[in-house]
């Protein structure tokens, strides 16, 4: 299953906003108030959405001001999510892409809650 989140427009450079994703502390200014967050280590962190398991995830690969990975440590739930960051004029523009392989019955539970909560990390990023 693949979701890609709208496009995400921020006041910030490129390479600070790769600074700020690479903080895994940091994702929790860009939760939603209701969810569960809570730091695993340096580079890994368990959140909770509403009507899904709690999901660790942990800062898997990165590349300098342009693409920061976090994958997902369960088994039950593997998946990549992967933000894009490309520089503009003005700032830059910032793109979540989620990336998973789920049964059909899986995929069909968990889609609407994913794509509400990738909303919701990109709407968080146009505010910092």
């Amino acid at each position: 299953m693949n979701l890609e989140s709208p496009i995400a427009k921020t006041k910030k450079n490129p390479e600070d906003l790769y600074n700020f994703l690479t903080q895994v502390e940091n994702f929790r200014t860009l939760m939603p108030e209701d969810t569960k967050f809570e730091l695993k280590g340096e580079n890994k962190f368990l959140f909770g959405l509403k009507g899904m398991p709690e999901i660790a995830l942990e800062l898997k690969d990165k590349t300098p001001n342009s693409q920061v990975i976090l994958s997902s440590t369960s088994d039950k739930l593997s998946f990549d999510l992967t933000c894009n960051i490309s520089e503009k004029e003005d700032g830059s523009e910032a793109q979540l892409i989620f990336k998973g392989e789920f049964n059909a019955m899986m995929a069909m539970m968990i889609k609407g809650p994913i794509n509400k909560f990738l909303d919701q990390l990109i709407k968080g990023l146009e505010l910092i």
